[in-house]
């Protein structure tokens, strides 16, 4: 066997393992309790197992299973741009209906196709924590890397409390998915309501 393939070989052992630095228990509990993440680089020794592995394929005939690991890759690259899936839309009804048992949740509602506003009802509530659920309970129905949600406190009793969080599912706080615009949601931007207040500070 030459260096060559028997790199290769390794490659596919360690993907077929899922993963050579994470235990499966791991796997299980990031899956768990985490929604799915996009923009980070591509797993060079994935990519090198699906290159392997529609190699082998292609020279088996199986021209079906040489399209499935294309198709993986090039689903792995589109992620890694932070680009959504066009071909997997989240329906919205099916949405509200997946997040009506979410912790909090009280009601929701969609902005536009990629925004969804959820309010809650409590500060403590009102958290990434909450996005995160939400993200995991519609990763079911689609490709949730083209939903923002937006979580507003019902119950709020300051100004503050009221501001609305937002996050794309699969992506930090701030960022957005490829050709996503940013949506101010608020009446009032937080920002600029905390710049405001501080030259009122500052001035007495």
């Amino acid at each position: 066997m030459t260096m060559q393939r028997w790199l290769l070989a390794a490659a596919v052992t360690c993907v077929s393992a899922t993963g050579c630095s994470e235990s499966p228990a791991d796997d299980i509990a990031q899956a768990t309790h985490r929604p799915q993440q996009a923009g980070q680089p591509t797993n060079p020794v994935v990519t090198v197992a699906h290159i392997a592995a529609a190699d082998a394929a292609a020279l088996a005939g199986d021209q079906r299973t040489t399209q499935q690991h294309l198709e993986a890759m090039h689903k792995d690259m589109m992620r890694s741009m932070r680009l959504a899936d066009p071909s997997r839309p989240i329906d919205h009804e099916a949405a509200r209906a997946a997040i009506r048992n979410v912790s909090g949740v009280r009601t929701s509602a969609w902005i536009d196709r990629q925004n969804l506003m959820v309010m809650v009802g409590g500060a403590n509530y009102r958290s990434m924590d909450t996005i995160d659920r939400i993200c995991v309970a519609l990763e079911p129905l689609g490709d949730t890397l083209a939903v923002v949600v937006n979580v507003q406190n019902v119950i709020a009793k300051t100004s503050e409390e009221a501001d609305t969080l937002s996050r794309n599912c699969q992506l930090q706080a701030g960022e957005r998915a490829l050709f996503q615009q940013k949506r101010q949601v608020d009446a009032l931007d937080p920002e600029l309501r905390r710049v405001f207040k501080a030259r009122q500070g500052a001035s007495k």
